[in-house]
This record gives structure tokens, sequence and C-alpha cells, in this order.
């Protein structure tokens, strides 16, 4: 057994998966064989949960089923409509809430009290949170705005749902097909802090809600999940200046602050959602008529890109993306975990498969041979 310490488990190999592929030097980002880009371009959220979950794309009637089962399983019980609507007047954090509305599921799951090995059970449970969740934010954002919930509508997609939900209207075709866009770009991402975060839960043989709750919970860290939302502070700082964005990213440099969503642990070039939410972000701003938050990260990333030599990651431009739609920048990483949640379920769903305790070793750099004082003589 090798000794060398690895900070953050950095480059340690400590599972395999079929689920998704990163090359960190080309760029690259594959779910079960499957390019990113053809995912975003051609298939659906719940076309792209099947693929997870399953190890195939559906054929349409496979996917019509599926779609059907998932928006079924949309309504939240009583129970937690009620916890939400506690936290949402408690006015807690929105991914506090999150964390708190994941757990709170398994109370009202049929399934529940299922072996945690019992695997027709965990897919049935994974749907469940994955179709429900979205509707726990929809309704906490809308309480804590001083709105009632709306209903889900199990006529519409998973994307379009929720943002039905979260406006009380239901979305143009643009916003409701880049949003499912979104949802597929974030859906998987290998073995990140969240992911490995349920796999180690999972491994335990803790249930599923434990296993998603856990990663809910690694995810509301601001070295995760919380970028795109800084990203969209900074935009805002910067619209509310008098300084042109290369200038203010100037002056921010200078005073020794971060600017938000450039860099990432894995890829050394530009990540390849960002490639594509940039041209999502400026599809909405030509529908709109208003190209100012597209042009103003454009600016940015070609500046940080020259000076720093760093790419943009799927923060940079999933925060004007999600302001262009209306959505509150305190629910953008929220967001985060209703696509998320997919990627987690299937990575969870694989470690059952073939379990091993998950239980890394760390070094002892303390004291040995503290010899014992009395308390009366300390």
């Amino acid at each position: 057994m090798s000794d060398e310490l690895k900070r953050g488990l950095e480059g340690v190999l400590v599972a395999e998966s079929d689920l998704s592929f990163i090359d960190g030097d080309a760029g690259k980002l594959v779910y079960r064989g499957y390019a990113i880009e053809d995912l975003a371009e051609h298939a659906s959220y719940e076309e792209t949960l099947y693929l997870l979950w399953n190890g195939h794309l559906p054929t349409a009637e496979e996917l019509a089923e599926f779609e059907e089962s998932m928006a079924a399983e949309r309504a939240l019980d009583d129970g937690t409509l009620a916890t939400i609507r506690r936290l949402a007047e408690a006015d807690e954090e929105p991914m506090a809430a999150m964390r708190t509305a994941a757990s709170s599921l398994s109370a009202a799951d049929p399934d529940t009290d299922a072996d945690p090995t019992d695997v027709e059970a965990n897919v049935r449970k994974a749907r469940r949170i994955t179709a429900k969740l979205p509707t726990a934010l929809a309704a906490f954002t809308r309480i804590r705005d001083g709105e009632e919930p709306v209903a889900p509508n199990e006529e519409l997609t998973h994307a379009e749902n929720f943002l039905y939900m979260l406006n009380g209207e239901v979305p143009d075709e643009v916003t409701a097909d880049i949003f499912d866009q979104a949802l597929v770009l974030h859906a998987d991402h290998g073995l990140n802090a969240s992911t490995f975060s349920a796999t180690v839960t999972a491994s335990t043989l803790a249930d599923i809600h434990s296993a998603v709750t856990s990663a809910v919970g690694t995810l509301s860290g601001s070295l995760h999940g919380g970028a795109n939302a800084n990203v969209m502070r900074m935009l805002h700082e910067i619209d509310e200046s008098d300084q042109e964005p290369v200038e203010w990213v100037k002056t921010a440099l200078e005073e020794g602050r971060r600017v938000a969503g450039f860099g990432h642990r894995v890829y050394n070039v530009k990540d390849p959602r960002a490639k594509i939410l940039g041209d999502r972000s400026k599809a909405l701003g030509e529908a709109s008529g208003d190209l100012k938050w597209y042009e103003m990260s454009v600016a940015i990333e070609e500046y940080i890109g020259e000076e720093k030599g760093l790419a943009p990651n799927v923060d940079f431009y999933s925060a004007s993306t999600y302001h262009q739609m209306g959505i509150p920048t305190d629910v953008f990483t929220p967001i985060f975990v209703i696509s998320r949640v997919g990627g987690w379920c299937a990575h969870v769903l694989e470690q059952y498969e073939d379990n091993r305790l998950i239980r890394p070793r760390a070094r002892y750099v303390g004291e040995k041979d503290a010899e014992w004082v009395p308390i009366d003589e300390r």
C-alpha cells in the first residue's frame, strides 16, 4: 500500500464507471459513449436520464413510457410541501432548503423500506426524487417571493414544467429548449465532489435519499456549485459601475479579486459545456433584442484568455443564460441540483451494483506518546 499523499485525492483512481468520460486536454465530455454536443442538440433531459440509468438510448415507445412515468411523480405530498413552506417563510437559503427537501422526500416514498440493494425499488426512488425536486424548488421560490406554488402540469416536458411552475406561465419554445439543453449539460460530470459524496454514502448501504442529500450538501459549498451565481453577481456589479467590462476586470485583478467562472479542476481548455451555453446565451439575447449580458461575458472571456491563459467553465455562461430566463440568481445552484440529481442517482445505482465500502486512509501527523495528566494537575 502506497504512503504517497494525494491531497484532495487528486489523480487517484477509486472506481470504474460507464457513465461519463472527460478528456480535460481535448475539452471532451461523453455520456455513455455519446458526445455532449450531440446530446445537447438532439436529446431531451428525459432521454438523457434514460441513457444514464439504463445504459442505452430509448426507443420512441420506451421514451414515451419513461416521460409519462416521470411526469406522474412530480406532485409533492402535503408533508413535504408543508416543510418547504416553513423553510420559505423562514427565509432559508435555497440550497439548504433543497437539502432538506431531498431528505424529506423519503417520508412519503412507498419504497422507503426497500433494501438498498433492491435494483427496481432504487430506480423507482430515483425517478421520484428527480421528478419531485424541481417541484420543491419552484414551490420554495414562489412562496418565499410571496406567491403560491403552481401545481405541476403532466402534459409539459420536464424542462417546460419547471419553468411553468416557477413563473406561472408556459415558456416559449426557445426558452424551454435552451433550459432543457442546460439540464442535459449539467446531468453528469464524472466523479466530482458531490457525486463522490453520493457514492461514499451509498457505499455504506445507506438509501438513495441519504446519498442524494449528501450530494446536495456537498454541492452547496462555494468551491463546487456556487460559481454560476457569483458570475451573475459579478456581471451585475460591472453593469452598475462606470467601467467597461475589461476595465472592471483589470481593476478587480489589481485588487486581488478573483474573476468567477474561469478555470477547472479537470479541463485545461475551454469547457465544452461553456461553448454550448455561450451560443445559447447569445440566442436568448437575440430573441429578446438585448445582447448586453452575452457581450459583457464575451469581452471578459477574451481578456482573461489573453492575460491569464484561463478558459471559462460551465458556470460562466450558465449565469447569463439563466438570468435571461428570469431565474433569480440565488436559484442558479439549486437548478444545478435538479439537473445533476439524475447523474447522482445513476452513480448511486452503479455503486450498489458492485459495492465496496469506500474507506481511504489519512496519514497521522500528531503526537504518539503523550503522557496522561490528571485533570486537577492540568
